[in-house]
């Protein structure tokens, strides 16, 4: 009896997220030149079935970021709608965009390649992640939490400078950073107008 299309759709998809992260997490142990034996054994699949989602390596590639971009940007909407401060909101974000940072450096030798299907990549990170991360900003402003001139692309390109890792900066130490340079997002609290005058050294009242 074949199976029913509804239940092979539903296999396909199931494979098709499960190469996707298999892939992820190879990248970036080792690579975007890893080899596809190795993703479709921790996907637990077949080569073949690798193959057939994704005929080309570059369409992999592609497919992850693309994947990767879109759950960081889905974690923003998430994080507003939770009983949070907005400042701790923001830095779980970032601390997302962190990791999604390290895996796309992982991924820089097809990222710098001529490939049609690769070159609109740095575009749609932006397009996609900026409005996220506005919206997160936003809210630690309407709070006032976080200082109003700090935008996100200006934020996000701090980030991914903080981000570059090399032999003797890794990420713990980039995320120390990341963490320090957020600390600086923060609105001052001399600059908010409704500070008590007891924390700002006036006399107070007898």
């Amino acid at each position: 009896m074949a199976e029913p299309i509804g239940a092979r759709q539903a296999a396909m998809e199931r494979n098709r997220a499960a190469l996707l992260s298999a892939a992820s997490a190879v990248f970036l142990e080792q690579g975007v030149q890893a080899p596809i034996r190795d993703i479709a054994r921790r996907a637990d699949v077949g080569v073949g079935t690798v193959y057939r989602h994704f005929p080309t390596r570059a369409e992999l590639v592609t497919a992850v970021y693309r994947h990767q971009l879109d759950e960081c940007a889905a974690l923003a909407p998430t994080l507003l709608e939770e009983p949070v401060a907005p400042t701790e909101a923001l830095a779980r974000w970032i601390d997302a965009f962190v990791e999604f940072l390290v895996t796309k450096h992982g991924l820089g030798v097809a990222l710098q390649s001529e490939d049609p299907s690769l070159l609109s990549l740095h575009t749609l990170m932006l397009d996609t992640l900026v409005p996220a991360c506005t919206s997160l900003l936003d809210a630690g402003v309407a709070a006032g939490e976080i200082d109003p001139g700090v935008t996100a692309h200006t934020l996000m390109r701090a980030v991914g400078n903080l981000c570059i890792l090399g032999p003797s900066y890794r990420r713990a130490e980039a995320q120390d950073m990341v963490a320090r340079l957020l600390i600086g997002c923060r609105a001052r609290v001399d600059d908010r107008t409704d500070a008590p005058l007891s924390r700002q050294g006036a006399p107070q009242d007898a």
